[in-house]
Order: structure tokens, then C-alpha cells, then sequence
């Protein structure tokens, strides 16, 4: 960590996956399920390429991942997987990171709590009815509610809850862009899967720093 921000925000936008839980493994099993139901992919989907997609929005996924089908072979895969991935991640769910809802808890208590993600839609819904988190966020966002961007969506949440000082708290470069274009302040997450090299206003290493910090 390296500094303390108190008193400065009156909320805080939490970017998912690799800032509040790790889903990759189970992701990764749906989509390898979703793939071999086509015979025009025979490739292994692992974790480290999960990985290294995370914090795309949900189309460039998989644009990324299969350049060279053509676009009804990537919807008709993006679909499969979809629906996979949700099927899954309700049975085996992700790794909440350490210590979670116990910052989550003391956080709250301070300030107004939010979710912005560049996942499908029911993702986010599934985070939080599989952990039995509801009670501490007050609103989500995500690309599959409008196919927007991630900082529309900051700032969606940041203009419907009439949001005065928030800070994004994120473990990608995309994360850092997205805050930066939203003009909202970036708190880097570096125990997830993304580099920021610099613009944040702090780093931590574990979620839990979050309650020294604010």
C-alpha cells in the first residue's frame, strides 16, 4: 500500500474479476465445455488465457481469443459460452479473495459500495446471490446491460447515485483507462491480473489493505 486517502471519497466502484474474487479456473472449464460442442475449434482453453483476457469487454473476448473464425462462428461460440460460464460458475462459483466480506463489511460502513464489470449480464448477479453479498453493494453496472463501455458505465453509476467524490479500486490497465476517462479517481489492485505501471492514487497488494487505506 502506498498511502492513506481517509475522508477523501464518499463511495467506491469495485471492478470483479481480480478485485474481488478469481472465477478463471471454473471460466475456464465452462468454456472448454462450450467449445467442444463445435468441430470447427479443437484448442484448449486454460486459465492463463482467461487470465489474459480478463477485463476485456465481453465481445473483444472473443474476438481475441478466435480471430480467425468468421462472425457467425464467434457469436455462435460467444453464445455457448456464455450460457456455459453461467451454468458453471452457479455450481462452483469463484475464490473470493481474502478476507472480502469482512473489508466489505467495514467499508460499508464509511461508504456507499458499487460494482461496474465489462461481464455479460447475470454475471455480477451471480457473484453476489452465490456469496450472499447483496446487502453490501447498492447498485451494479456491467457491458451486457447496454453493450457500453466500461467508463459509460462508471459513469452511469456515478450520475443515477449522484455519487460526489468515488474512487474505482481495479487490477487492469483497461480498469485504469476506463476510471481515467470517467474522471474518477484509480486505486490499483495489484494482486490481480493486470499492470498498471502508474496514475493511481494508491496500490494495494490484498483487499484487506483497502480498510488502512480508507
Amino acid at each position: 500500500m502506498t498511502t492513506t486517502l481517509h475522508n477523501q471519497f464518499d463511495s467506491i466502484i469495485f471492478d470483479l474479476d481480480g478485485t474481488l474474487w478469481d472465477s478463471t479456473a471454473n471460466v475456464a472449464l465452462a468454456w472448454q465445455a462450450a467449445i467442444s460442442k463445435v468441430d470447427y475449434i479443437d484448442e484448449l482453453m486454460t486459465v492463463e488465457r482467461v487470465k489474459s483476457i480478463t477485463g476485456m469487454t465481453y465481445d473483444a473476448i472473443f474476438d481475441k481469443l478466435f480471430p480467425n473464425l468468421d462472425t457467425e462462428q464467434r457469436k455462435e461460440v460467444q453464445a455457448l459460452c456464455a450460457v456455459s460460464e453461467l451454468e458453471i460458475l452457479h455450481t462452483k462459483g469463484g475464490e473470493l479473495y481474502p478476507q472480502l466480506e469482512e473489508t466489505l463489511k467495514y467499508l460499508g460502513t464509511k461508504y456507499k459500495l458499487y460494482i461496474v464489470s465489462n461481464c455479460q449480464s447475470g454475471y455480477i448477479e451471480l457473484f453476489l446471490d452465490l456469496n450472499n453479498m447483496h446487502a453490501h453493494f447498492l447498485g451494479h453496472q456491467c457491458f451486457g446491460t447496454k453493450g457500453n463501455p466500461k467508463a459509460d458505465n462508471i459513469r452511469d453509476i456515478v450520475n443515477v447515485h449522484q455519487l460526489k467524490a468515488p474512487v474505482y479500486v481495479g487490477d487492469t490497465m483497461g480498469d485504469y483507462t476506463a476510471a481515467n476517462q470517467a474522471d474518477v479517481p484509480f486505486i490499483f489492485a495489484s494482486y490481480g491480473f493486470g499492470k498498471v505501471p502508474d496514475g493511481m492514487v494508491a496500490t494495494i497488494d490484498s483487499f484487506s489493505e483497502l480498510t488502512e487505506l480508507l
